[in-house]
């Protein structure tokens, strides 16, 4: 219990500290990719994990699934599937002249399920038609309405698996009646240059000095280990600092217990936002959870990321019971875990109390707006529940909130 109540923390707070996990992806992680039984052959690329998403050769990928590519450029993909033309919104990529897209836009798009398969590490690319609908995880929605506005509160992991989806209708209904999208951070735009930068100047060592300088001898020999047992060199992350390692490290377990960032509630309802052309707004900045990483003291910083490479080992298993606690929309296990941080005060104070009341404040001014708005707000879902939750800080402003 204790280790999935560490990892949960992680991923339930931040959706910049998943964002942030992609330094150790310089050398991508290689997978396959089945479209219903067959593999798909790339003769110019491989898939690569990228900033939380996986990203597929375009063209080829489109093919498999008898769909064809028009062209793509811009941001934008034009397609033909089954006879009819189709327009994409989504960030591609350039990899020795081949166009790279985000799997699960190019999958859903041409109307397959994506889901992966941690054992063969193998991406699958599943007709929508060969299979009859499935429940969905019941997850943490809360509901709160003044003077003609209403805002739904939505508690998010920042990683997800297939068995996330569908999300029970409430979740779809009231974000299809929704103006605005709410989000900690927009995951769209996590891999531009900006916030590349922004990594690259708060997370790495800008004076010389390595992570070998700033961290006793025992926790950087554990961090090699951990990083040649993924396949990757000794001294991958040494130009970085420990809060980046630790969610690195996060993120490559993840990975191998069949969840990543690019199923994630908050970027799931960011895709659609986007499809749907409704404006998503940030209730705080990339550069601020950056920000707040950074700023953890550096006996804090080396304690969590002994703490993350302790429970390498069970992990995997660990994430997996965290996933069934979303599904199950247990708020007894959701407040308890949330609990468990203020036994540093520091972390507690840094990752919880501070930034709820920032968000709670933003919160308390949509509903003040007059506009008889809808807002469908996506934040980490340990931002919510406890004395200083955002559920709490709501209801002192005098609102009524109900649990949906």
């Amino acid at each position: 219990m204790k280790n999935w109540k560490r990892m949960l923390l992680s991923i339930t707070i931040s959706a910049g500290m998943m964002a942030t996990a992609a330094p150790a992806m310089a050398a991508p992680q290689q997978s396959a990719v089945k479209v219903g039984d067959q593999i798909v052959h790339y003769a110019g690329g491989a898939p690569v994990f990228d900033q939380g998403t996986t990203f597929v050769p375009l063209k080829t990928t489109l093919e498999a699934m008898n769909a064809k590519l028009t062209d793509a450029e811009d941001g934008k993909i034009h397609a033909v599937v089954d006879g009819k033309k189709i327009t994409l919104v989504s960030k591609l990529k350039r990899i020795n002249g081949v166009t790279y897209a985000p799997v699960r836009v190019v999958g859903d798009a041409a109307g397959y399920e994506v889901r992966w398969d941690a054992k063969t590490r193998t991406i699958l690319l599943i007709s929508k038609g060969a299979e009859t609908a499935k429940a969905g995880g019941r997850g943490f929605m809360w509901e709160v309405e003044n003077n003609g506005n209403t805002i739904y509160l939505v508690g998010s992991i920042h990683i997800g698996e297939d068995g996330f989806y569908p999300l029970r209708p409430e979740f779809e209904t009231a974000f299809k009646e929704a103006d605005y999208l709410g989000v900690e951070i927009d995951l769209s735009k996590s891999a531009d240059d900006a916030h590349t930068k922004l990594i690259m100047n708060m997370g790495t060592y800008q004076d010389g000095t390595t992570l070998k300088d700033h961290v006793s001898k025992e926790t950087y020999d554990k961090v090699s280990k951990i990083l040649q047992d993924n396949g990757m060199k000794a001294n991958a992350l040494d130009a970085y600092k420990p809060w980046v390692v630790e969610s690195t490290i996060s993120a490559l377990n993840s990975m191998k217990a069949g969840y990543q960032a690019d199923a994630g509630v908050d970027l799931y309802f960011i895709k659609k936002a986007i499809e749907r052309k409704i404006p998503v707004v940030e209730l705080e900045s990339y550069e601020s959870q950056l920000s707040m990483f950074n700023g953890l003291s550096k006996e804090l910083q080396e304690k969590n990321l002994n703490k993350t490479m302790d429970s390498v080992g069970v992990l995997q298993d660990d994430i997996k019971k965290m996933g069934e606690m979303w599904k199950t929309g247990n708020d007894e296990q959701l407040l308890e875990l949330t609990n468990s941080l203020a036994t540093d005060p520091e972390y507690n104070k840094a990752l919880l109390i501070d930034r709820n009341a920032k968000m709670a404040e933003k919160i308390d001014g949509y509903l003040k707006n007059g506009k008889k708005e809808e807002y469908f707000i996506v934040v980490g879902a340990a931002h919510y529940l406890g004395e200083h939750g955002i559920i709490k800080l709501l209801q002192d402003k005098g609102y009524t909130v109900v649990r949906k």
